[in-house]
């Protein structure tokens, strides 16, 4: 209705491609422009200058034969002061852009190893985007931002990848718990070291407490005691120590029945063994 009466309105963010009788004339900005169709002036089309955005899907294969797809997100859009050139010039702005950025990645990623073109995506989507700027920018289009959002290698190639990384945190917590586990082994023998060293400590003093009291009972019986000799007073003590430990072994809740020699000639054998073992024991302290 508008061309009807010689008026054409463009909107905001896109530009109009007029011609005269079929040939480029101008570029109209948007507002409302006047239009005298009887005189061969007609608008050929419109063209946005909003930023676009194109993903491309692109399948290769690495430098160590693993197949990936790689995906493009390429944002562009038409400069206002070449629309001309991206309205006559080009007539599939969107495949133009997916063969060049096909081209690129497909010239880059054979080059590197599966793990290398993760670590290198941006510098894929570096190379993509100067090279589409250069060409695009001949057909009057800006590329804004090129983005490498994904990469995805083949299923099977995946799985393996998962697999051989949890056999790495696998191995590194086996490591870190043998490592523990033999810290744990370490302090218990330190410790049951230390603690056998202690009560070899306790159990020397207290077999050296023994015999000082013993030494004091028997000098102090035969300065008060005339005519007992050392052996009679060593005799008194042993039987009286033990007739001590039966007393103690018979109150103990523990026990229950208990055998002792009897007899006459009893009391005399069981100093003997008593006073043999403690002599015995003695000498093998002094030989260590």
């Amino acid at each position: 209705m508008g061309q009807a009466l010689g008026c054409y309105q463009v909107d905001q963010s896109n530009v109009a491609i007029k011609e005269h009788f079929g040939k480029f004339d101008e570029i109209l900005e948007p507002g409302c422009h006047c239009l005298p169709w009887c005189l061969g002036y007609q608008i050929a089309g419109a063209l946005s200058l909003r930023v676009q955005q194109l993903d491309v899907r692109c399948e290769t294969k690495t430098k160590d034969n693993v197949f990936v797809t790689v995906v493009a997100s390429v944002q562009y859009r038409a400069v206002a002061d070449k629309a001309s050139d991206a309205f006559y010039r080009l007539s599939n702005t969107r495949g133009q852009i997916q063969s060049y950025v096909f081209d690129v990645i497909r010239a880059s990623v054979p080059k590197l190893e599966l793990d290398a073109v993760f670590e290198q995506k941006n510098d894929i989507a570096k190379s993509v985007e100067e090279e589409l700027d250069k060409a695009m920018s001949t057909y009057g289009y800006q590329i804004v931002q090129t983005l490498i959002v994904d990469i995805e290698p083949d299923t099977n190639v995946k799985r393996a990848m998962n697999e051989i990384n949890a056999a790495a945190r696998l191995r590194v917590a086996a490591n870190e718990k043998a490592e523990a586990e033999k810290i744990l082994q370490i302090k218990k023998a330190e410790g049951e070291a230390e603690s056998k060293y202690l009560s070899g400590l306790g159990i020397a003093r207290q077999r050296q407490a023994i015999v000082d009291g013993l030494r004091d009972s028997v000098l102090a019986f035969s300065e008060n005691v005339p005519g007992t000799t050392a052996k009679d007073v060593m005799d008194m003590v042993l039987v009286t120590q033990y007739f001590d430990t039966m007393k103690e072994i018979g109150a103990s809740s523990k026990s229950s029945s208990v055998f002792i020699p009897h007899g006459p000639g009893a009391v005399r054998d069981i100093a003997t063994q008593i006073r043999d073992g403690l002599l015995q024991g003695n000498a093998s302290q002094n030989l260590i």
